[in-house]
């Protein structure tokens, strides 16, 4: 049991400094702005909502719910995020409450939130049933559980297949994340815990990079979990120029005139 706790502990402290690299802000201000906004209004979030945005990062969905009047908690791993989320708020003028949370438990009560939601956050962590537990104990009965997970099928789920084979092995018990926008694994994880349970899917349009030495750049130094494969391979030239040749192949078949479409699914639900 002690060496599963430090385990987990190590997991959970290298997801942490995966995500501090880079500069996720950037993606989520230049590259995916709307897809937040685009949840809070599927999860029909409003004035008076008591509402939980998990692993919000610096605050994809946390800042359109409290621009919605709702009572926001942004919750993630890592601080540097947070960091940055609340100064955006107060930038903004918004209120919204930021704490260092792990999405695989959440330090809040049983039924605490009227919405609990995650845009593209919650499908990072290792152990997805964990997680999927947690988004319903927290969420109060006839509550709203809205995600937005990138699917395997599409450009982001591709992208972390292209890396696959140059980062580190997952750890034992790890889920890729890209399941969380598989139609299947979604109802397989929540089950009869929820009725209502809505599944679309859509694309977020990308209109940032020109080509796809572009895309590969700015990935390489703004996407933590990019980031983080390349720093692995630092040492080893051959394989470091393989894993460029998988960036630009993937975004050249994804390119067209300057756009991509980045599928993810869209799910709803509410909770039994």
């Amino acid at each position: 049991m002690i060496e599963e706790r430090e385990r987990d502990a190590a997991v959970k402290a290298g997801h942490r400094r995966m995500w501090a690299l880079g500069d996720y802000a950037a993606v989520a201000e230049q590259v995916i702005p709307q897809l937040g906004a685009t949840l809070v209004r599927a999860a029909r979030v409003g004035p008076g909502d008591r509402v939980l945005d998990v692993a919000a990062g610096t605050g994809n969905a946390a800042l359109p719910a409290a621009r919605a009047g709702a009572e926001v908690v942004a919750g993630d791993l890592t601080p540097e995020l947070l960091a940055i989320g609340r100064a955006r708020a107060e930038r903004d003028g918004l209120t919204v409450t930021w704490q260092e949370a792990d999405a695989e438990a959440l330090p809040y009560a049983d039924g605490e939130f009227d919405r609990v939601l995650s845009c593209v956050g919650v499908m990072f962590a290792p152990r997805h049933r964990v997680a999927a537990d947690e988004l319903l104990r927290v969420c109060r009965p006839g509550g709203t559980i809205g995600l937005v997970n990138w699917t395997p099928q599409g450009f982001v789920g591709q992208l972390f297949a292209a890396m696959r084979p140059y980062a580190p092995p997952p750890p034992p018990g790890a889920q890729p994340p890209p399941l969380w926008g598989d139609e299947e694994h979604v109802r397989d994880l929540f089950g009869d815990r929820v009725s209502a349970l809505t599944l679309g899917r859509d694309a977020v349009v990308v209109n940032r990079f020109a080509t796809a030495a572009e895309f590969r750049d700015f990935f390489a130094a703004h996407y933590g979990p990019t980031v983080a494969v390349y720093r692995a391979n630092a040492d080893d030239p051959e394989r470091t120029a393989a894993l460029d040749r998988a960036l630009l192949d993937l975004a050249d078949r994804h390119l067209v005139d300057g756009v991509m479409r980045w599928e993810y699914l869209l799910v709803t639900a509410r909770r039994a």
